[in-house]
């Protein structure tokens, strides 16, 4: 009979509190069952392949970040002793001086670091070494000069800031200008016929670097830049404000001696190349060229708006 064996095993000893146990009465039955498949490695939560499953999103999000931090860090680094000594004396916003100590000083590194300490510019003696990492190419002259990243205007502010002048409104819009001295020499035109500001588009288009900086000799503190993010949507808002468009573009249909830009304007300058873009063309009031005298079939992007420019702020002194 069930419990009266006494056969070994089968009963406790004498004594005991429990009672006799004979099997386990199925409480070991789910044990018996089979687990399914094994687990991918990366599931399991002792194995090392889990432990990097896990730290591997914290890795991503960093490495998002850091691709997040180099794309909007456009800090950048200025080398050479004359782009240096050019630069502080364009009056371009920086950050830092880099001076290799010991290094053959002439007159430009002397003169550069006069004037970064009359500005306020910090200045830092690195070994040639930490310079070399710095620099791409290793060209340094054991100087460099760190430019911060340029501070752009939205083009609302522009539009604002022009019609709230009491002179008409003088803007000017660049479509795709690739190389970054036209655009600082338009900037220094802007500034020197008294226009309100400069637009460039987002994409496709040289930014305000050192050396658009230097070109402009110093009007770029002077003068604002916006990005556009549509600049075809940004010149359709200016039109509807009551801005003129004027392109300018060597094959222009209108000669410049027939432009009639006395009221609120914007002339958008073409790029280099390829001059106004079709859709940037259709939202032109007017496409203006310059007649040549000579032999040479056109101008340069900068010298071209330089021209429109003067000849816009002749028509306004009369």
């Amino acid at each position: 009979m069930a419990g009266n064996s006494r056969r070994r095993g089968a009963v406790r000893k004498p004594g005991t509190k429990k009672g006799p146990t004979v099997g386990s009465g199925g409480n070991r039955r789910s044990g018996l069952e089979g687990r399914g498949a094994t687990p991918p490695a990366h599931l399991r939560a002792h194995h090392p392949a889990a432990k990097g499953a896990k730290s591997e999103p914290a890795k991503s999000k960093a490495r998002d970040k850091a691709k997040s931090r180099s794309r909007s860090d456009d800090t950048e680094l200025v080398l050479g002793r004359n782009p240096v000594l050019e630069c502080l004396r364009a009056g371009v916003p920086a950050t830092a001086l880099f001076v290799v100590p010991g290094a053959d000083a002439d007159e430009r590194v002397v003169e550069s670091v006069r004037r970064a300490a009359d500005l306020g510019i910090s200045i830092l003696e690195v070994p040639r070494t930490d310079l070399d990492r710095m620099s791409p190419n290793g060209r340094h002259q054991g100087i460099a000069l760190q430019v911060p990243p340029y501070d752009y205007a939205h083009p609302d502010d522009l539009l604002a800031a022009a019609t709230d002048d009491t002179r008409p409104a003088l803007l000017v819009a660049l479509d795709n200008i690739s190389d970054p001295r036209n655009l600082g020499a338009i900037v220094r035109s802007v500034a020197a016929f008294a226009g309100h500001g400069v637009v460039i588009p987002q994409r496709c288009s040289a930014s305000v670097t050192a050396v658009a900086w230097r070109t402009s000799a110093g009007a770029a503190t002077r003068v604002p830049v916006a990005r556009a993010t549509n600049l075809n949507r940004t010149l359709k808002n200016w039109a509807d404000a009551g801005l003129q468009v004027i392109g300018l573009d060597a094959g222009g249909d209108t000669p410049i001696d027939e432009l009639d830009a006395a009221g609120p304007v914007v002339v958008v300058v073409g790029s280099e190349g390829k001059g106004l873009s079709r859709l940037v063309r259709e939202n032109c009031d007017a496409v203006v060229s310059i007649p040549m005298a000579g032999l040479t079939e056109s101008l340069n992007a900068s010298v071209a708006a330089g021209v429109v420019l003067a000849e816009i702020a002749r028509q306004r002194r009369r």
